[in-house]
């Protein structure tokens, strides 16, 4: 039995403009400097603390808690807003249903989320059952930290060596990379191809059909590099 563990933020859901404007509201909120979308969207995918001191490395002592609270309060009221919503990549539900259905693989769910975050997006888009694995930022440390990868391989009794981490972020490959599995990159999120080529990705897709084919050679145990 194999395993693909997803990123979700860039990878499944486009929640770039979303996190974006959560992220600019909490901080003109705590009077700071708002940050750019380029500076944001780059640290899609890291825990929310550590994504906002990436933002701002010197921070009053003391704030992160309530910069914290205020980007979890911005994400959900802006969510509620007709102009920003977090949907699903087309063509992503149909692939993961595709593999849902096979009887050679897992799915898992790694994500720099919160739980609510990924149960709010589950019940959005009818995802319920999809991911046997899931864990979050309320669970394991930052990415690129190896524990994820750890965790979902060790609750499912699937070996890293038959592990598939695929996400948009560099810090997707390098947890991968840490636990001892593999990695494949998008190329419509976050990172660029080349940055996830860099990272170690085996090989980074332009689009969902072209993953769906490199997950069947994966798990076929063709080469995907």
């Amino acid at each position: 039995m194999k395993l693909v563990l997803f990123d979700c933020d860039g990878t499944l859901a486009d929640s770039f403009g979303l996190i974006c404007e959560a992220m600019r509201k909490t901080f003109v909120m705590h009077g700071l400097a708002e940050p750019g979308d380029a500076a944001t969207r780059a640290i899609i995918g890291l825990s929310l603390d550590t994504a906002i001191l990436r933002l701002h490395p010197t921070l009053p002592e003391g704030i992160m808690p309530s910069m914290v609270a205020g980007y979890r309060k911005n994400f959900r009221e802006t969510r509620e807003t007709a102009e920003y919503h977090e949907a699903l990549f087309p063509g992503i539900k149909p692939l993961l249903e595709s593999l849902k259905a096979r009887d050679d693989v897992l799915l898992g769910l790694v994500t720099g989320k919160t739980r609510r975050g990924v149960k709010a997006i589950v019940a959005a888009q009818g995802l319920e059952g999809m991911f046997l694995a899931i864990r979050t930022a309320d669970d394991c440390p930052s990415k690129p930290h190896p524990a994820m990868v750890l965790e979902c391989c060790a609750e499912l009794g699937v070996d890293i060596s038959d592990t598939l981490v695929v996400g948009d972020a560099v810090y997707d490959v390098g947890m991968a990379l840490a636990a001892g599995a593999e990695a494949v990159g998008v190329s419509w999120g976050a990172g660029t191809s080349d940055a996830l080529l860099d990272a170690g990705a085996l090989r980074v897709v332009a689009n969902v059909e072209d993953l769906g084919h490199c997950l069947d050679d994966w798990l076929g145990g063709k080469p995907v590099e």
